[in-house]
């Protein structure tokens, strides 16, 4: 375990933390975005009318506010105000379906919803306030930026709401409700408090470590919550967060650019750091990378040792607080582990009866100590299930989680990462239950059952859902159906139709029998593209694929394509044809014809057939 961080530590929560560096370098500059900047006064003054602002709505102490906002330093302040306003933040990603989003935002009972000018508009069963940012009353300088001069947001931040009395918030409040990928059906909400937060945020601090002369590139989505290292650790020892847009971390050349304005450290998954090797990054000296969110295959970090001055790989659930345990990853390292637990910490690997394994035996990891989240949110049945009692370490609650992980205790007492006991997986970094997708498939016109399994690597890996049927199912169609429930990322590239599951000997599916989707041939039925768009999406699609030709009417995933290869074809689409085009939405509009009628709607312009 790692050096101990005091008890006292605890009575503080995040925002204190960051208040108490903005008083001691209220000048240094806080926050970076699109080149412009704040200090942390400013970025502390915006923080603290947006609280203000939030009180006089009625968000009160406890209260779930959501945060509906593309990526900006005003995402930043907002999440800090809510902290100031007592409340906690529920990410809700612009980029996720509405129907997810709905739900999310009516499980949690969100209070109110900060969002962009004129959304959004759920039909939620909860009450709340959809605030935009217009809304706000908070004055704007230029790129969206406010400074404490601003007369707007220092009136705001000086009056008081004497409608709402001053809260007192607690170390054991809430600190976000994210939600993660669900197997019965549904996104679950897990509930993670300050003094958890505060103990991973202190460890970080110490190892892999930063310090005031650093600049972190922030690039992950708030939705997955190791967000939270890369946005509030530098600000708790005075160093600088350059925020990312949304794209920033889909182009190796605009992250190439992002790094070299003097960025010393960045976190990111391996497919975020193969997209930025693939596009030349040399590396830098003094340069910190951290990798997480899938296993780290050997062959990156030998690329990443050799470009940067330390690589870190980090493990740990959404239940445990971004991440449990770090280690420093070896120059010409043939083997890549887990490493030790962070501070406050316990790493147990057990086997079926809760007794540990003896060294070098497989058996699931378990995680206890400080960075144990409450629980999922009103699931007292399945927080029951993963959040059992711990008989490891004394105090912190008392209680471990159970990961599903599967592992072994090395002689050295490292933790080895061995897969998964259960049907969880990950895609380019994020968690996916192939249950919810099997849900969604499931209430399907005509199917009687569904399965989901995954071929591939983590960074590579394809999604194949199959349908037990006696219909004819147009598998396109049934595929296109899913956008409206799965965020992108969950979306399977294949859908087979089975008339019969193969069945173990207890009746159950037998999942490894199920065939993998074989890929049609790029030169196999072909139509004629119509339309310049069409001809330049086929052309990339042709090159990114090695196929000699793509038909208009081909699926960029049914021609063997996956998450790298779409990442490569967006960079050569916006490169040639559409700057503004994102991930989602080749994922989204995966046939050569559809994805040229998008383009073409999105640059309002006029189609030329041949």
């Amino acid at each position: 375990m790692a050096t101990a961080i005091p008890h006292s530590a605890f009575e503080r929560r995040v925002e204190a933390l960051i208040a108490d560096q903005a008083a001691r370098t209220p000048q240094a500059v806080a926050v970076v975005f699109r080149g412009a900047q704040w200090t942390y006064a400013e970025l502390m003054t915006r923080a603290e009318a947006i609280a203000v602002m939030l009180q006089a709505r009625g968000a009160a102490q406890s209260d779930i506010v959501g945060l509906h906002l593309p990526r900006s330093a005003d995402m930043l302040a907002a999440m800090i105000g809510i902290w100031r306003a007592g409340a906690a933040y529920l990410p809700l990603d612009p980029a996720f379906p509405q129907e997810r989003l709905a739900y999310m935002a009516a499980d949690s009972g969100a209070r109110v919803i900060l969002c962009t000018d004129g959304g959004p508009r759920f039909e939620a069963a909860a009450e709340w306030a959809s605030i935009g940012i217009g809304d706000w009353g908070l004055g704007t300088g230029a790129s969206g930026f406010a400074t404490n001069d601003d007369p707007h947001v220092s009136k705001l931040a000086r009056t008081p709401n004497p409608q709402s009395p001053i809260p007192n918030p607690q170390p054991q409040d809430l600190a976000y409700l994210l939600y993660t990928s669900g197997s019965t059906g549904m996104p679950k909400g897990v509930a993670v408090e300050h003094t958890s937060v505060v103990n991973f945020l202190l460890s970080m601090a110490e190892e892999p470590g930063l310090t005031a002369i650093d600049k972190f590139l922030a690039v992950t989505t708030i939705s997955f919550d190791i967000a939270g290292l890369e946005l509030f650790l530098p600000l708790i020892v005075g160093a600088s967060v350059v925020i990312a847009e949304e794209d920033d971390a889909l182009d190796g050349e605009r992250l190439k650019a992002l790094l070299d304005d003097g960025v010393t450290a960045m976190q990111a998954t391996p497919t975020g750091w193969r997209v930025l090797i693939e596009a030349g990054w040399a590396g830098k000296p003094g340069f910190k990378a951290l990798v997480g969110g899938e296993a780290l295959p050997v062959d990156l970090a030998k690329a990443l040792t050799a470009r940067c001055e330390s690589v870190w790989n980090m493990y740990g659930p959404t239940e445990t607080t971004i991440w449990s345990a770090c280690a420093k990853v070896p120059t010409r390292a043939e083997s890549v582990l887990i490493g030790k637990p962070i501070a406050n910490t316990g790493l147990y690997v057990l086997d079926r009866g809760g007794n540990p394994q003896p060294p070098g035996v497989v058996g699931e990891i378990f995680i206890g100590g400080a960075g144990v989240a409450r629980g999922y949110w009103k699931r007292d049945d399945l927080t029951a299930e993963r959040f059992l009692p711990d008989p490891f370490l004394d105090g912190f609650g008392g209680r471990m989680y159970r990961t599903g992980d599967l592992g072994r205790i090395l002689k050295s007492g490292d933790l080895e990462f061995r897969g998964r006991a259960d049907t969880q997986v990950k895609v380019r970094g994020f968690r996916v239950e192939l249950g919810e997708i099997e849900a969604a498939l499931a209430g399907a016109s005509g199917v009687k059952a569904a399965a989901a399994k995954v071929f591939g690597s983590a960074s590579e890996a394809r999604i194949v859902a199959y349908v037990e049927t006696d219909a004819e199912i147009d598998a396109n169609a049934l595929r296109e159906s899913l956008h409206a429930r799965l965020p992108h990322y969950m979306i399977p590239q294949h859908i087979v139709a089975l008339n019969k599951f193969p069945l173990t000997p207890n009746g159950k599916i037998d999942r490894n029998r199920l065939p993998d989707a074989e890929a049609p041939k790029a030169n196999g039925h072909y139509v004629e593209p119509q339309t310049e768009t069409e001809r330049l999406v086929a052309k990339t699609f042709s090159e990114v694929l090695n196929a000699e030709r793509v038909s208009a009417e081909a699926n960029f995933f049914d021609l063997g394509g996956h998450s790298i290869l779409a990442i490569r074809a967006l960079a050569l689409l916006r490169r040639d044809l559409a700057p503004e085009l994102d991930l989602a939405s080749v994922f989204d509009a995966a046939h050569v014809r559809d994805l040229a009628r998008r383009i073409d709607e999105r640059r309002g312009a006029q189609v030329y057939e041949f």
